[in-house]
């Protein structure tokens, strides 16, 4: 069961799916649904032998494309909705114990052009209004199985932090006739001392704002507000910033960090967002080695966070490492 639920207080939606707790949670060693399927194995989710990067739906969707009716019936005051959407996988190679990292920027550039294709194809749907592009990595984040992979949500609705980003730039660009970002990153290029790394005209950087310890944005100096507008020079650059800023955090403690990654961009409902700013952004949640950074009352009750160091001191260390190209 899966429904759509509205939080009147924060007026946003909350997505119910029950049989989500039937997933799968930490298989065994010698198993794993996502790899491919060994001749005369068990079947697993690619019934290939083989594969290079592969998209699956998921099989246990928050959203799905017919969805039950909701269990309960809504009010006025708390309306309920059918959790109509799309829920993919995406795998990024067939090696389980695999990383962005160990598999190389030409692998992430496939990862990108996959992510463009999805994109333009789900955005296209007419109940799509959403196309939303992520990877959660690591335990620490609740990832239930280790294989490389990200995920796509394809959402009939835009959620709730891209509209709050939505908002704000729009009132700076009718304020100020620029783009928001555009200005911020002209900001930290002057500044230079939260600077991470660049890749043609994509900028890594820790944000003057940063929320989550090392947290990075990496964000184009041409304005473009979704995907779709990249020339394949910029696809990339892109593939190669992201791989860079993966390296660098694995590099920070010696070990694969935990992060979330997400890909903001314009939404698919038809309107016309040219204010919007496309931008990568990394949530690690290891504030130093085996110490995390948990979202804990302040951040999760009153939407506040509290940091324990200087973004300008995460950017010089995460500066001062460097990455090694794939073995």
């Amino acid at each position: 069961m899966s429904e759509l639920r509205w939080h009147p207080l924060l007026e946003e939606w909350v997505i119910t799916a029950t049989h989500r707790q039937e997933r799968t949670f930490f298989p065994p060693a010698d198993y794993c649904p996502l790899c491919a399927t060994k001749p005369g194995g068990f079947p697993t989710e690619v019934a290939e032998p083989s594969y290079d990067v592969v998209i699956l739906q998921n099989k246990f969707p928050s959203l799905q494309p017919e969805p039950p009716e909701p269990a309960v019936q809504g009010h006025p005051l708390t309306p309920v909705m059918p959790a109509r959407g799309i829920c993919e996988v995406l795998l990024y190679s067939p090696q389980h114990d695999a990383t962005l990292v160990s598999l190389g920027p030409q692998t992430v550039y496939k990862i990108v052009q996959v992510w463009r294709d999805r994109y333009e194809e789900l955005g296209a749907l007419p109940e799509i209004e959403y196309v939303f592009i992520f990877e959660n990595r690591g335990p620490e984040v609740g990832v239930t199985l280790s294989h490389p992979h990200g995920q796509i949500y394809a959402f009939p609705y835009v959620p709730p932090v891209v509209q709050r980003e939505l908002a704000s730039t729009h009132r700076y660009w009718y304020r100020e006739r620029r783009c928001l970002l555009c200005d911020l990153l002209h900001r930290e290029l002057a500044e230079g001392v939260r600077l991470v790394s660049s890749f043609g005209t994509w900028q890594a950087f820790v944000p003057f704002y940063a929320r989550y310890p090392q947290e990075v944005h990496i964000v184009p100096e041409r304005h473009i507000t979704s995907l779709l507008e990249l020339t394949a020079a910029e696809e990339q650059d892109l593939a190669r910033a992201v791989y860079d800023v993966v390296a660098r955090y694995d590099l920070l403690f010696d070990a694969p960090m935990p992060y979330m990654m997400v890909l903001h961009q314009k939404p698919t409902d038809g309107g016309s967002y040219t204010y919007y700013h496309f931008h990568v952004e990394f949530y690690p949640l290891l504030r130093a080695p085996g110490k995390l950074k948990y979202r804990a009352g302040c951040e999760s009750g009153a939407g506040t966070f509290i940091t324990d160091a200087l973004p300008e001191q995460w950017a010089a260390q995460l500066r001062a490492l460097v990455p090694r190209g794939p073995a």
